[in-house]
């Protein structure tokens, strides 16, 4: 009996134990969660890390003379980490001592909320240990470079819980000029134009940093685990924005005028094949005109302008030559071979000369010279228009481009019938810049150089590739015919389709008028939409530069001939290139000034007298024994003088090449922000100011 006492004794004893134990385990469960809950899921939160990455800045597109077409801009959000130690380290003593000063500052700066609005905000968001407050968004540089003098904010990271965060946005600071061909970096759509075609070049590599989550998807940097991302490319293009600006304001006057659906003004160089502007303007929805597209990439029916290519082909051919009489009658319709060919205008004579036929665009005219020359061999008319480069796309770099479409040509009723057809502008279809390039060739002699949009590619400055312009043919047609075919040209618009806009333009101007009905889409022929265009080159006599226009209007427009629509923008266009960039070479040789830019560059004194003795450039050294030099310009004397480092201050690193001016300001212990490539231009603090401890300075590069 005494033993089952014992035992149950026991057994009552283990089970009360258990049940204690139970009880202070429940305890402790119910402790951490409710009052040490926050610790460890902050704790938590600390030990959640990850890489993300970081988005190399992109490059800059810039035109021929340098100026910036589309290029990223620095934009800074503000976040405020109220769990940072230095915020909370002694009860707060930090945060409530600035408050005040921080909340009043911040209202006077931005001017949206009242200093007990923030203050109010501010302390709220202190008191809820908010590890990622939303303190302002898109702030620009010369923002955020106030804001870092601000009361709280200057005491440094750690010390204010200031958490800035470094975004970019692209920009044309050139607005609608030339943006379909510059195309937009953009961030949930399909870039276009340059933009697009040099995509992997301009964004870089991206970089990575190690980041801290605080909670939810908000998280902080980690400091020292930082791979930075290398720099995107800059692309230089052969834009003039110059004569972008003129063949944009003609183009878009013309089209308001005749409420047109849709334009395009292709300004090419003539001896080098470069684009120096394209305009292409579209009407929305709303009735105002943009660039939607780049419409001198996509391939219609040119009309008369392909007249061009036929003529070169027979007079090439030998069929024909310019002078041989045309019987084009006086009804402005005739049968030619198996199909009636009507002219959109009756001719002024019955018989003409070949000559004289292309200059009032006789359809009838075209049609006879190109059956009589290619009626037994149609397939002989296409090498030609093959040797003339019609048949495949320009090589222009732009992504988008449409290819050319061809007739068959074949020997039998359908294919004489389309090689007819084709002869003045119908059944093929190519692009405006397939156009140009034919008519450039003609105005260079005869060869045919590709057209390009691109000079060359840049790192840091750095050119790492260059273009030259490339010549495809180098005779699309024998001398003779060239000859000819410019002579023609030129009668266009001294007696033909083109006089009366021409008759008092102060320069020779050589070119063709296109006039075409439409059948696109929807559109039939008999809907009475027409494209309107104009091909040509000036001066005549010394070509420098070659010009498209084409035009679509809309249906049942009372101008939409090419000589009411096209001629008179290739005019304004020409016009205005002439007097700036022409007129001075026929008249003046050019007299060379000696330039009289004060440049300043700076860096390490041993470099710049390297590269002064290297190049040969004798210069007035006052730097004496000094390690770190400027170099300047002053009545055409370079000077070379001190820049003085002193210990403990800002340096002033302004002229400075990126490595010169990161290796001195690391070496005080400041930490570098670098926006932007080149020599630095501005330093978001002051030359002499004292050094504090973490300090931090932006450099702006240009």
């Amino acid at each position: 009996m005494e033993i089952k006492k014992d035992i149950l004794w026991r057994v009552y004893l283990s089970f009360i134990g258990v049940i204690l134990l139970s009880f202070v385990v429940l305890g402790r469960v119910l402790y951490i969660q409710q009052a040490q809950g926050e610790y460890w899921r902050s704790l938590s939160d600390s030990l959640h890390q990850k890489f993300i990455e970081l988005d190399a800045e992109r490059g800059t597109i810039y035109s021929e003379d340098g100026q910036m077409l589309s290029t990223s801009i620095p934009f800074f959000d503000i976040y405020m980490d109220f769990g940072a130690e230095g915020l909370r380290d002694k009860g707060g003593k930090r945060f409530k001592e600035n408050i005040d000063s921080f909340s009043l500052v911040l209202a006077n700066f931005f001017e949206d909320k009242s200093a007990k609005e923030y203050k109010k905000e501010l302390q709220l968001a202190y008191n809820e240990k908010d590890r990622y407050y939303n303190l302002k968004k898109g702030l620009t540089f010369d923002q955020y470079k106030s804001f870092r003098e601000f009361p709280l904010v200057r005491q440094g990271r750690n010390k204010s819980g200031v958490i800035v965060e470094v975004k970019t946005k692209r920009l044309n600071p050139f607005g609608m000029l030339a943006r379909r061909t510059i195309g937009l970096a953009r961030e949930n759509a399909q870039n276009v134009g340059l933009e697009r075609t040099y995509d992997s070049l301009l964004k870089g590599t991206t970089g990575k940093r190690l980041v801290r989550f605080v909670g939810g998807s908000a998280y902080v940097p980690v400091d020292g685990y930082e791979i930075d991302p290398e720099n995107g490319k800059d692309i230089m293009t052969t834009l003039d924005i110059n004569m972008q600006d003129i063949a944009n304001n003609a183009l878009m006057k013309m089209m308001v005028q005749s409420e047109a659906e849709y334009g395009t003004c292709i300004v090419m160089e003539t001896a080098t094949g470069k684009i120096k502007a394209i305009a292409n303007l579209g009407r929305g929805k709303n009735g105002n005109y943009d660039e939607a597209l780049n419409y001198a990439l996509r391939t219609t029916e040119p009309g008369s302008t392909i007249k061009l290519a036929t003529l070169m082909a027979v007079l090439d051919e030998g069929s024909s030559k310019v002078n041989d009489l045309v019987e084009v009658g006086s009804a402005g319709q005739q049968y030619v071979g198996v199909r009636m060919v009507t002219d959109a205008e009756r001719s002024p004579r019955p018989v003409m000369t070949v000559r004289e036929c292309f200059a009032h665009s006789s359809n009838v005219a075209m049609g006879k010279l190109a059956y009589k020359a290619f009626a037994q061999e149609p397939d002989k008319f296409k090498s030609y228009l093959h040797k003339f480069h019609l048949d495949k796309m320009t090589g222009l770099g732009l992504v988008g481009e449409e290819p050319p479409v061809l007739p068959k040509l074949k020997r039998n009723r359908e294919g004489l019938h389309a090689m007819i057809t084709a002869s003045f502008g119908y059944a093929l279809e190519v692009s405006p810049l397939h156009t140009a390039m034919l008519y450039n060739a003609v105005a260079n002699g005869g060869k045919m150089v590709q057209p390009y949009l691109v000079n060359s590619i840049k790192s840091n400055g750095v050119t790492v590739e260059e273009f030259e312009p490339t010549v495809l043919e180098e005779a699309i047609a024998k001398p003779a015919t060239i000859k000819a075919a410019r002579q023609a040209m030129e009668s266009v618009v001294t007696e033909g389709t083109a006089k009366g806009v021409f008759a008092d333009c102060p320069f020779p101007v050589a070119g063709k008028t296109g006039t075409a009905h439409v059948a696109a889409g929807d559109i039939k022929y008999d809907d009475g939409v027409y494209q309107a265009s104009f091909a040509g080159y000036f001066p005549a006599d010394k070509p420098e530069y070659t010009i498209v226009v084409l035009i679509r209007t809309h249906p049942h427009a009372a101008m939409h001939y090419g000589g009411q629509l096209a001629a008179p923008v290739f005019k304004e266009v020409a016009t205005k290139l002439f007097a700036m960039y022409v007129k001075q070479k026929r008249t003046n040789a050019i007299s060379l000034v000696v330039d009289s830019t004060a440049h300043m560059y700076a860096g390490y004194k041993k470099d710049i007298q390297e590269v002064l003795q290297t190049i040969g450039v004798k210069n007035n050294d006052g730097s004496a024994s000094a390690t770190w030099a400027k170099l300047t310009t002053v009545n055409n004397q370079v000077l070379v003088r001190a820049n003085t480092v002193a210990k403990k201050v800002i340096p002033d690193v302004q002229g400075m090449n990126v490595k010169d001016a990161v290796y001195l300001l690391e070496n005080m212990d400041v930490k570098v922000s670098v926006s932007g490539r080149g020599k630095v231009v501005m330093q978001s603090l002051a030359a002499g100011t004292p050094i504090r401890r973490n300090e931090r300075i932006t450099l702006l590069l240009n």
